[in-house]
């Protein structure tokens, strides 16, 4: 099959959009959000006016049905202006939404998808815990059937868009009951934010993403009644790694960005910076750098973009997620060191932008998956 990355005209009206408000609003007010630490919840519902926060949901649930390819291109763009208001908004749009949309009926989709997709609230999902990260089967918050409904106790850690203004609550995997031998069993279910024995912790400070808003969450007999439950109580898990598929492909594109951003930035100081009579663009070892780096962009853009298609044409897509996630990842924190190389004293410095993005970046490797896991998916469809 032949592979086509362009975008529908209306498409590239959209990433023209996201270019747009990314270099005239996102740039301009994100780096103090991330100075202050603080989720710039303004700019996500500014997003929302515009449609972006419903990109991958179809018109009927609220959304504006774009491509994944287009999704990525829109990415690329986002996160070109800052990673933190792009990394809240791509979880918002695959691990935050498409559960709803993909498995839940038209009665939740109506409740809670549509609000997400229309911008007018912030999506989260439950995964990991404290003893439960890569291992997602070995996650231990429970939820038993009680009273028509789940009794959910545990917790969860290290949760994105669950504690802003913005937030409706949070999605999550718990275990479920399961007869002696048989099969563990996972269930995925919706608890609002105001739930009682649903509660917090403060905003957790990382080296990066600064303007994401992480948080652990505790259940402490928390009721929802039997509407709360997406899709089959049985399959919460498969559910769950299906839509992990797509935030692997965000977390590439998230990663493009990143490497472009840094590699914008080197480029340009070394055009200016002089040094022995002349600009370091000059000099073999930084053209090297460079080129080394322009280079890698390219292969793990068409393994990305690769990927989105596969999605959309509704192929297979585990392996090649798998495969641009390691290598888009891997390259934008290689990247955005040999940057910080480049611009020298100035680039260690926080007030420097390439810094920023510097900070950023390795939690790519970490995020939607460890790099690790990666190469065991993709080993395992080899054949391993």
């Amino acid at each position: 099959m032949a592979v086509d990355f362009s975008l529908t005209e209306p498409e590239r009206d959209l990433v023209g959009l996201c270019r747009d408000f990314a270099q005239n609003e996102i740039a301009r007010r994100a780096p103090q959000a991330w100075e202050d630490a603080v989720c710039p919840t303004d700019l996500l519902r500014e997003m929302g006016e515009l449609g972006l926060l419903g990109m991958l949901i179809p018109e009927e649930w609220g959304g504006i049905g774009m491509t994944t390819v287009g999704f990525v291109a829109a990415m690329e763009q986002i996160g070109l202006a800052d990673q933190s208001v792009a990394a809240a908004w791509q979880a918002h749009v695959t691990i935050g939404s498409l559960p709803l949309y993909l498995f839940g009926n038209d009665e939740q989709r109506e409740r809670w998808l549509r609000p997400l997709a229309e911008g007018k609230v912030l999506g989260a999902f439950g995964l990991t815990e404290p003893d439960a990260g890569s291992d997602a089967r070995g996650i231990t918050t429970r939820a038993e059937p009680k009273d028509g409904g789940w009794l959910i106790n545990g917790a969860k850690t290290f949760i994105s868009n669950a504690g802003t203004d913005m937030s409706f609550g949070v999605t999550l995997l718990a275990r479920t009951p399961s007869a002696e031998g048989d099969p563990q069993r996972y269930a995925t279910l919706v608890v609002e934010k105001d739930t009682p024995g649903f509660t917090m912790g403060p905003k957790m400070r990382g080296i990066g993403w600064k303007g994401l808003d992480t948080r652990e969450l505790w259940f402490d007999d928390v009721w929802v009644p039997d509407d709360h439950l997406v899709g089959d109580p049985n399959l919460g898990l498969g559910q769950f790694l299906g839509t992990l598929e797509v935030g692997r492909i965000s977390i590439a594109a998230l990663s493009l960005s990143l490497t472009q951003a840094v590699l914008d930035l080197a480029l340009g100081y070394a055009r200016e910076r002089e040094q022995f009579g002349q600009p370091i663009s000059k000099f073999q070892a930084i053209q090297f750098k460079l080129a080394d780096i322009a280079t890698e962009l390219e292969a793990a853009r068409w393994l990305t973009y690769r990927a989105a298609f596969l999605r959309d044409t509704g192929q297979p897509f585990l392996k090649e997620a798998s495969m641009a996630k390691l290598k888009a990842s891997r390259l934008a924190v290689s990247a955005a060191s040999e940057a910080v190389q480049i611009h020298g004293g100035l680039g260690y410095m926080l007030e420097s932008p390439v810094a920023r993005f510097y900070c950023d970046a390795k939690v790519l490797e970490i995020g939607e998956g460890t790099n690790e896991i990666q190469h065991m998916v993709i080993a395992r469809t080899l054949g391993c």
